[in-house]
């Protein structure tokens, strides 16, 4: 689905259903105690790289970046698959085209089968933050600084899937600046903080015209990231049809732009549409600290077990 409008300002809306996220936290808070009866505890140690955002904050080139620098497999649950991706989703592909081993599905069941190679090599687990099923070695949370927590409410009413009190369970906050920080957006005090800037690489020669579509959750980014000047929004994930591609060009070459998308978006095109479209590379550079800091907690806990 599109990002609701009011995740990002307190409006009539969101208090209308202030309500309806109490009871979401109600349930959620009953639903994580039972997962707590069934935890697993892996024998490699387990980075999780997860948010209290519903989706949109950049954490797919974080795990990137740190799989790339442990050299480690990644598992993650996937969503659903197109038939331009038939084994695995878009995020999935995007790492392993980046040479990264992926395992999709159910994590708890990869994570065991990970367990049984003879490496020590961690495992970093894309999500499950949420999910206490899986004992996790070290739990990272990612959030874009522009974007915050949104309106500061709990689904339905805001972005949050928990409150910010959730990060007493991390170990490490890492934050995606922003040349617009946004001035509501405060860490608690205590809090590990890592940075991270991003930058968009525009594939086109300076001054061309832009006409940009993407369905990631908060579009808007890339939109301003890459200078469009023609923009199309669709659902987060969404599977693109033929008919979709075949008017986008149209709606492109009516404003005598060229069409450009998210490497997300364009890795659930098909083979003959990836040849007509280009896509705008995202590179994500988190500070050295980090990687120093999580070089010493890797050494210092060398299975989950410790």
């Amino acid at each position: 689905m599109k990002t609701p409008w009011w995740f990002m300002r307190r409006g009539p809306m969101a208090w209308l259903l202030v309500p309806v996220s109490w009871i979401y936290y109600l349930l959620s808070r009953m639903v994580y105690g039972m997962r707590r009866l069934v935890v697993y505890t892996p024998r490699r140690p387990v980075i999780c790289v997860g948010n209290i955002l519903a989706g949109g904050v950049g954490k797919t080139p974080i795990v990137r970046c740190i799989a790339s620098f442990l050299n480690a497999p990644v598992v993650m649950r996937g969503y659903k698959k197109s038939k331009h991706t038939a084994s695995v989703g878009d995020e999935a592909l995007m790492l392993s085209h980046a040479g990264i081993q992926v395992h999709t599905g159910n994590r708890k069941a990869n994570i065991r089968l990970l367990d049984h190679q003879k490496s020590d090599t961690p495992i970093v687990m894309d999500d499950g933050f949420q999910n206490p099923k899986i004992k996790k070695t070290l739990s990272i949370i990612v959030f874009d600084a522009r974007i915050g927590i949104g309106n500061g409410f709990m689904l339905p009413a805001g972005p949050l899937r928990e409150g910010m009190g959730a990060l007493r369970r991390a170990d490490a906050v890492i934050v995606i600046g922003s040349s617009k920080p946004n001035p509501r957006f405060k860490l608690p005090d205590g809090v590990k903080v890592f940075y991270a800037t991003n930058r968009t690489i525009n594939p086109f020669e300076p001054g061309t015209k832009l006409a940009a579509f993407a369905g990631i959750g908060y579009p808007k980014k890339f939109f301003d990231a890459i200078g469009a000047d023609y923009r199309r929004s669709f659902p987060d994930h969404y599977q693109y049809t033929d008919s979709d591609i075949e008017k986008l060009m149209n709606w492109a070459t009516r404003h005598g732009a060229s069409l450009v998308t998210t490497e997300k978006d364009w890795m659930r095109l098909s083979p003959s549409v990836r040849e007509k479209i280009k896509f705008a590379p995202l590179q994500t550079v988190i500070d050295n600290d980090f990687y120093i800091w999580l070089k010493e907690k890797i050494s210092g806990n060398t299975n989950a077990c410790d």
